[in-house]
């Protein structure tokens, strides 16, 4: 009998889930309802934020940040290469050009050095990802900032729960930033995404802008301000609220299902896994995602994995590379070195809180005899 399959992904959902988003639903309440401000108060709670609004995903996130915080045509931004593609898109949406910078080997987010040695007299802000769930190094992007007079945006939607060495939450340091709220997250609200915002204005921006730009008394035919359809439906409100209810236990889980993988692999030759905590940060586990070893196929790999019932995935690929921002803006191998080598041989293996022991040892035990048969195979020359 073959082994049940195991997804890269999995949100774990329960009868809380269920119970808040039958009660919205029977309240017939489903958009700007209460469930909404119940879930940006919430949140804020637990970031220990002020000013929080729920929007339908990161992406819109990023987007209603970089627009309040100035971003305008001809602006460049500096920003990683690795990352998910919205962290560059939404400055493109505002005609800003996204300027990479290459990251750090251990971290994987962007170098703050790179980042310093990258701004012109058009740089206008710096857009830092917390990748993978790990803090950037946002005091000394902060440093740069100070210096140069530029903007900051955080992209946050990795790092729900991920805390500096100063004890602040990643997301709460006093910048606009932003999170993210998919299924693989480690809260989710199905899509969905929020603004973390500076002060009361600010946010009294967001909050118009993600509903076409209405006024703030909510004038039905009043817009005062050009706006968007980003708001997050009172359902996935509901979702969230029953999710914020376990936050703490689902990344607990992670951190352990983590601590699983490292033991379960820690012998395997040539494979580098995740970075440990350091500078006393703390990071939120989002993915678990190994770097193979750079004579592996790592598209070989992820068929040899699959033919045994395990899901994994690239993760990710360098943005510089991928074929629109190639053909727009003419990058090329070779710009970002320390990105595309991470790149070309990060590989994201099953992951989510009800992973089980048994499966992690069964992922190592797959991932470790593809990795001997490689090595075992002679290279064509």
């Amino acid at each position: 009998m073959s082994e049940e399959p195991i997804p890269l992904a999995r949100p774990k959902m329960g009868a809380r889930e269920e119970e808040e988003v039958l009660e919205a639903l029977r309240s017939r309440r489903l958009s700007l309802g209460p469930r909404l401000g119940d879930f940006e108060e919430a949140l804020g709670g637990y970031l220990g934020c002020s000013h929080v609004s729920a929007v339908s995903s990161g992406t819109a996130a990023l987007h209603l940040c970089i627009r309040a915080a100035g971003a305008a045509a001809g602006d460049e931004v500096l920003t990683t290469p690795f990352s998910f593609v919205s962290s560059a898109n939404c400055l493109l949406y505002e005609d800003a050009t996204p300027v990479f910078c290459d990251i750090d080997p251990h971290t994987l987010n962007m170098d703050p050095d790179a980042a310093a040695a990258a701004v012109t007299d058009r740089t206008s802000g710096l857009l830092p990802v917390h990748i993978f769930g790990y803090p950037a190094d946002l005091p000394a992007f902060e440093r740069l900032a100070r210096d140069r007079d530029l903007w900051i945006v955080e992209d946050a939607c990795e790092a729900l729960g991920a805390v500096h060495a100063d004890g602040t939450a990643v997301g709460a340091r006093g910048h606009l930033a932003t999170f993210g709220f998919y299924p693989n997250k480690q809260l989710t609200t199905g899509e969905g995404g929020a603004v973390i915002s500076p002060s009361a204005e600010i946010k009294e921006r967001i909050d118009s802008e993600r509903n076409q730009g209405r006024s703030p008394d909510m004038g039905w035919l009043d817009h005062d301000r050009l706006g968007f359809n980003y708001r997050l439906s009172d359902l996935a409100c509901a979702l969230g609220l029953a999710q914020l209810e376990r936050l703490g236990e689902m990344i607990e889980a992670r951190a352990r299902i983590a601590a699983l993988y490292e033991e379960a692999m820690a012998g395997i030759e040539g494979l580098e896994l995740p970075c440990p905590n350091g500078r006393g940060d703390r990071r939120s586990w989002f993915v678990y995602v190994v770097q193979l070893p750079p004579e592996v196929d790592r598209d070989a790999a992820i068929r040899a994995l699959r033919e045994r019932g395990i899901d994994s995935k690239p993760y990710l690929p360098a943005i510089h590379l991928l074929s629109f921002y190639r053909e727009r803006f003419g990058h090329r191998e070779g710009e970002f070195p320390v990105c595309e080598d991470v790149a070309r041989r990060s590989l994201a293996l099953p992951f989510f809180p009800d992973l089980s022991a048994s499966q992690v040892e069964r992922v190592a035990i797959a991932l470790a005899e593809l990795l001997e048969r490689a090595r075992s195979t002679p290279q064509p020359r």
